[in-house]
């Protein structure tokens, strides 16, 4: 299928889940935060999976073609994973800078070598296979970001950290694939943020994290939620590098950033993932908005290596703006089909 659609992971929590209020005050969690939710134990569970099938249909409803989960259970697009590894110590955090100038955030403490000792996500990915028949995308932090959003007491050593958080990945990740998922995606938002550090060992943490993938991977960057940035430069810091690594699939900005594609050449190995849906604007686009802003890809990508989606997770939208968004983009892509088929 020509210009497929997906989400990048995250679609809006219900207000009856979580407090979406205190949500939008707080820098996204790097550790736990469980007095979010508005039920706790078993309750909790059959909440968010009635979230996530909330999730799907909705999903399904715009026409998508890729489905998440919505990232329902996830207090944050990271902490779920990276809190849930031995080694880690969530329950007593330090304070860092965050990566949004003038705030901290709060993050968990390594304490001891990185371990998984069991599956994260696996309940997750079969839960959203059950729910429907379209493939499905799954998403967890990458290596990098994960030693950006961590306070190290054991390791004082960043690319061994990143490889040891690359080892519990790849476990996670080989499970994720035989578990039902069609694509698994890294989240390496810090790419952008920390560039310099990123050449030095991003790209082989990102591909011992990927090594004996059975399926399609995905890499996405982005320069963080449009709730948090409202002003985004028109260019990355840290893109052309990610061509040599092994992921299937690149997902990028364009949308708010309005990022000048000419760069998407120097991807010339990738998937693109173009995010096309401008999640600080709660105006919903139109279809011929989103068609347009594919076309500026287009002479740098070919139409069969485009996928559409938002630039970024969803999840601070209201819900009836993310659902307009994404149904705004279902029917660009049907647009495009045409002027490609003639």
């Amino acid at each position: 299928m020509l210009f497929p659609t997906t989400l990048v992971g995250s679609y809006p929590q219900p207000d009856w889940l979580i407090d979406r209020k205190r949500l939008a005050e707080i820098v996204p969690p790097r550790a736990r935060a469980r007095e979010l939710w508005r039920m706790q134990g078993p309750l909790l569970e059959q909440a968010q999976d009635d979230a996530t099938i909330l999730a799907v249909r909705d999903q399904e409803r715009a026409g998508i073609d890729v489905i998440t989960d919505g990232e329902m259970r996830r207090e944050s697009y990271s902490n779920r994973f990276a809190t849930a590894l031995e080694g880690m110590d969530s329950d007593h955090p330090a304070e860092v800078p965050s990566r949004t100038p003038g705030r901290v955030q709060i993050v968990p403490r390594v304490v001891s070598k990185l371990r998984r000792s069991a599956p994260v996500q696996v309940r997750d990915v079969e839960f959203l296979r059950a729910q429907t028949d379209r493939p499905i995308r799954i998403t967890i932090p990458g290596p990098f970001t994960m030693t950006q959003q961590l306070f190290d007491e054991h390791y004082h050593d960043e690319p061994a950290l990143a490889m040891d958080c690359a080892a519990a990945l790849n476990a996670e990740v080989r499970d994720l694939f035989t578990a039902g998922a069609d694509v698994v995606q890294l989240d390496e938002p810090f790419l952008q943020a920390q560039p310099d550090k990123a050449r030095r060992f991003a790209i082989p943490a990102i591909d011992r994290a990927l090594e004996g993938a059975t399926g399609t991977t995905a890499v996405h960057l982005c320069f963080g939620y449009a709730a948090r940035v409202s002003v985004k430069p028109s260019g990355y810091s840290f893109l052309p590098e990610l061509d040599a690594c092994t992921a299937d699939q690149i997902s990028i900005e364009t949308a708010q950033p309005k990022l000048d594609c000419a760069i998407l050449a120097e991807l010339p190995r990738k998937t693109i993932i173009l995010g096309v849906l401008d999640l600080g604007d709660m105006t919903v686009e139109t279809p011929e908005a989103v068609a347009a802003r594919v076309r500026r890809a287009l002479p740098y990508v070919a139409p069969e290596r485009i996928v559409l989606a938002p630039d970024c997770g969803m999840k601070y939208l209201p819900r009836e703006v993310a659902f307009g968004k994404l149904r705004a983009m279902a029917l660009a892509a049907a647009i495009l089909r045409r002027e490609v088929a003639g």
